[in-house]
């Protein structure tokens, strides 16, 4: 797969996780043997590790939790089928966190690393970095 192709992929993705796509939405985009690594952050000390299944099944979760997601691409780089996305992310609760209350605007800036092989996403590595101050 081209640099380009990839990355568009992955956009695509990121495009349909921020209309609010759920399991049917996602799952084309995704291998089979997918696996999404949450690495550790303010809402998730000890990070997590998530299979294909478990993936769909939070996607389809997170419209009990967020609403409005935005994804503002901030910079992007491929390498065969490898592609890099630096975001800032927001997001609006439908319930109460640590260090938020439902209906507030919460907000990271992430990195997100995707490999991909055969056109699909074969994984995910994230690193969130939540803030509570609008920057």
């Amino acid at each position: 797969m081209t640099d380009s192709s990839s990355l568009d992929r992955v956009l695509g993705f990121v495009r349909t996780v921020e209309a609010g796509g759920g399991a049917a939405e996602l799952r084309p985009y995704l291998a089979e043997d997918f696996q999404l690594t949450e690495w550790p952050h303010a809402l998730n000390k000890t990070g997590s590790t998530r299979n294909l299944q478990d993936t769909l099944a939070g996607a389809d979760h997170s419209k009990d939790i967020v609403a409005d997601q935005r994804f503002e691409v901030v910079r992007t780089t491929s390498e065969g089928d490898r592609v890099v996305l630096e975001m800032n992310w927001s997001a609006t609760l439908l319930l109460d966190l640590p260090h938020w209350d439902s209906g507030d605007t919460i907000r990271a800036r992430s990195t997100a690393v995707f490999e991909l092989r055969d056109g699909l996403i074969v994984s995910q590595d994230t690193y969130d970095c939540y803030y509570t101050t609008p920057q």
